[in-house]
């Protein structure tokens, strides 16, 4: 049985992440991290992981880049693992998790959506096949309420697709200031908000007279709740080190 602390507790993913895990008996949520400490279900939840009364086998986090530095020093003083589901993060704050991974076991990905990684492996051979001929344009899609654009997922899609041209591709994420064609090197990325989109996206390859789109949507936030909560699951016991969807999958 598997220990979770859910920080974001009170967030729609943290009620969301609750509700996958009662149904489940690999795993139980023993606590929950949030400002807002309204309790809602059989677990207390605290402002700050200090004060946990508890040290859990995993802490789930689905809060807020602000939350970074002292959810990292807790989890590095007390060696408890963590899955970070947050989006939004820094270059630096991204470096500050990679960095705690030489420490503890961290689970880090842009997205855990099972389908989404598999679109990235898709999208990673695609480019290998088509290269320059095709101009690549990503669009992603979410709710009104998204704060950051683009996407954590998108910048995933982006970068898995680079790679594999050799980091030969610029990133534009805005043309309207521009008045001059498109550039072979460029990879377009595009973001709509509105209503309660719960996230899609598009990759498209635009060549000579055809065009291929590999596309993922999702219907529910139980997508990304169960492969954060499968991810904790795996975290538990790990060796130190920095973990994403790729190794869950192969285990």
């Amino acid at each position: 049985m598997t220990k979770i602390v859910i920080c974001g507790a009170n967030g729609k993913m943290g009620h969301t992440i609750y509700n996958c895990i009662k149904e489940r008996e690999d795993c139980a949520v023993t606590g929950g991290i949030d400002l807002f400490t309204e309790q809602y279900a059989d677990f207390p939840i605290v402002a700050s992981p200090k004060e946990l009364a508890e040290k859990p086998d995993v802490i789930i986090d689905y809060s807020n880049p602000a939350s970074l530095d002292g959810l990292l020093e807790y989890c590095l003083s007390t060696g408890t693992p963590v899955v970070f589901a947050t989006t939004g993060y820094s270059d630096e704050q991204i470096q500050k998790i990679k960095g705690a991974s030489q420490q503890i076991p961290v689970f880090f990905t842009f997205n855990m959506s099972l389908g989404i990684n598999l679109l990235v492996q898709l999208a990673k051979k695609a480019a290998s096949i088509l290269g320059d001929q095709f101009d690549i344009e990503i669009v992603e899609k979410h709710h009104n309420q998204k704060i950051d654009a683009p996407s954590g997922t998108a910048i995933m899609l982006a970068n898995a697709i680079n790679e594999t041209l050799d980091n030969s591709k610029h990133y534009v994420y805005d043309r309207h200031s521009q008045r001059k064609k498109r550039e072979k090197s460029e990879i377009g990325m595009h973001s709509i908000r509105g209503g309660t989109i719960v996230g899609e996206h598009d990759i498209i390859f635009a060549g000579h007279d055809e065009v291929i789109t590999l596309s993922h949507s999702a219907a529910s936030k139980s997508v990304f709740a169960e492969g954060s909560i499968n991810a904790a699951v795996f975290l538990r016991d790990k060796k130190p080190g920095l973990y994403d969807m790729s190794e869950l999958i192969s285990e």
